[in-house]
Parts: C-alpha cells; sequence; structure tokens
C-alpha cells in the first residue's frame, strides 16, 4: 500500500511538473506577446504622431501662403480703389473742362450770330 501510495505522489509529483512547466511556458509566450503589441503600439503612436506633425506643418505652410495672397489682394484692392479715385477726379476734371469749352462754344457762336 505504502509502495503505491508513494507511486502514486511521484506520479501526481511528476504531473504537477509538466503542468507547471506548461504554465511558465504559457505565461513566457504570453509575456512575450504582449510585449510583441506593446512596441507594435508604440511603433503605431509614432506613426501618428509623425503624421499628425507632417499634416500641422503642410497646414501652417498652406495657412501662411493664404496670408499672403490675402495680403496682395488687399493691396491689389487698395490700389484699385486709389486708382478708381483717381479716374473719377479726371473725370470730374474733364467734365469741368468740357462744360467750360461748351459754355466758350455757345458764347463764341452767340457773338459769331450777331
Amino acid at each position: 500500500q505504502l509502495h503505491l501510495t508513494t507511486s502514486e505522489k511521484n506520479e501526481l509529483t511528476r504531473s504537477l511538473e509538466m503542468v507547471q512547466n506548461q504554465l511558465q511556458e504559457k505565461e513566457s509566450e504570453i509575456k512575450r506577446q504582449i510585449s510583441e503589441y506593446k512596441d507594435r503600439l508604440l511603433q503605431a503612436e509614432k506613426e501618428h504622431q509623425d503624421a499628425l506633425t507632417e499634416a500641422n506643418r503642410k497646414n501652417e505652410v498652406e495657412i501662411e501662403a493664404c496670408h499672403e495672397k490675402i495680403s496682395s489682394l488687399e493691396h491689389f484692392i487698395s490700389s484699385q480703389k486709389l486708382e478708381i479715385e483717381r479716374l473719377k477726379s479726371n473725370k470730374e476734371q474733364l467734365n469741368n473742362s468740357l462744360k467750360e469749352a461748351n459754355q466758350a462754344l455757345g458764347e463764341l457762336l452767340k457773338t459769331k450770330v450777331r
């Protein structure tokens, strides 16, 4: 009976050691997978951050180009307004000169008719 019990105990001990070894292997495999997933996650986060940084840089460049274009258009509009004012002033002067010339012509025609 003692021999049988000792034999069973030894068998159970071997079985327990096998299960413990399998558990240790499984734990090691799971730890390795976790480490691999963490590395992949860090890499994905880095790539995402790099893409965001590049997109932000491109947006900043585009925004700056738009600001420059707006400034250029504002300058153009301002110069066009000045040109319009100058042309209005010239038109007024020409209208006045034309009016004076017509009056003078009218006077000359009256004088000639008499």
